[in-house]
């Protein structure tokens, strides 16, 4: 009986360091995460110290000057801004851009009270300069952003009829409309190549084609590609033939092209007249009329 009492003594005594090592190895480990964290945390600032200066110290500032100048403007003005940077190829985030804005900004406001105080003191002269400063500065960027669209849009519209070309005659000749695009894509240079790309890259990640024609639509803002893009898109929820359409839609194309060369052709007198009237015309009376007023200031 003694015996049975003494073991079970035993175990229970057994069991109960066994628990505390066991509570010990825990908060031994517990304590050992600590120190790893710990570690890795004061070890991150020697990470971060062994990155470039502009990395370090330029960037996040950039990115919090961003995030001040996107808390003022409104909602609308930044989703326009954002879909003409997607328009323009993406040259920077909206981020970026919107820290780029407030600096002009700031900057105009700054030169023209410079250029104010230059005048005189402070003042309505020198405070019309600054408010004319930070609306130049307002404007620049923006208009720097519209030129990049426009600029962008002219070449996709240049190069879309001789690809629509070079798509219908691949279909035609028995390739399927994918493959007509991927070897489209693959001879033509400039932005329309690369937003094909991107739409087959799109694509064979098995998005819907007509989604994915859509959005390049979108993304360009080139009228011209997005009628193709619907017509495309009907085509194949009517079951029509794609090649009458391709046909069609080329012949359009090369219709539209001559039609908006006629347009330039037309317009080309008009815009020739602001250099005339206040270049060439002025020269030309300094030339013809100069000898004559010389002469006349002799005689006189």
């Amino acid at each position: 009986m003694l015996f049975v009492i003494g073991l079970l003594v035993f175990a229970a005594v057994s069991l109960a360091l066994v628990a505390v090592s066991s509570r010990r190895a825990s908060a031994l480990e517990t304590r050992m995460d600590t120190l790893r964290q710990v570690t890795r945390t004061e070890n991150a600032p020697l990470a971060d110290e062994a990155a470039p200066f502009g990395d370090r110290v330029f960037r996040p500032a950039l990115r919090g000057v961003g995030r001040l100048a996107m808390s003022l403007l409104p909602t609308s003005i930044l989703k326009n801004v954002e879909q003409q940077l997607i328009m323009a190829g993406s040259p920077t985030n909206v981020v970026t851009f919107a820290s780029i804005w407030l600096g002009v900004v700031v900057g105009g406001a700054f030169f023209g009270l410079l250029m104010g105080l230059s005048m005189g003191s402070f003042g309505i002269q020198t405070f019309s300069m600054l408010v004319f400063g930070a609306v130049v500065g307002y404007m620049l960027p923006r208009m720097w952003l519209k030129s990049r669209v426009g600029k962008r849009q002219k070449q996709v519209l240049r190069a879309l009829p001789d690809a629509l070309d070079m798509i219908t005659t691949c279909v035609e000749a028995g390739l399927g409309l994918d493959a007509a695009l991927a070897r489209v894509a693959e001879r033509t240079e400039g932005p329309l190549g690369k937003e094909l790309s991107e739409t087959l890259r799109e694509i064979a990640m098995g998005r819907l084609r007509r989604d994915a024609l859509t959005e390049m639509g979108d993304r360009t803002g080139v009228e011209d590609l997005i009628m193709f893009v619907g017509a495309i898109t009907q085509a194949e929820q009517l079951g029509v033939g794609i090649t009458q359409v391709l046909r069609v839609q080329s012949e359009q194309m090369r219709v539209r092209r001559r039609q908006r060369a006629e347009r330039a052709a037309h317009e080309a007198p008009v815009k020739m007249m602001i250099p005339l009237v206040f270049f060439v015309f002025p020269a030309f009376l300094v030339v013809i009329l100069g000898p004559a007023i010389i002469e006349l200031t002799r005689e006189l």
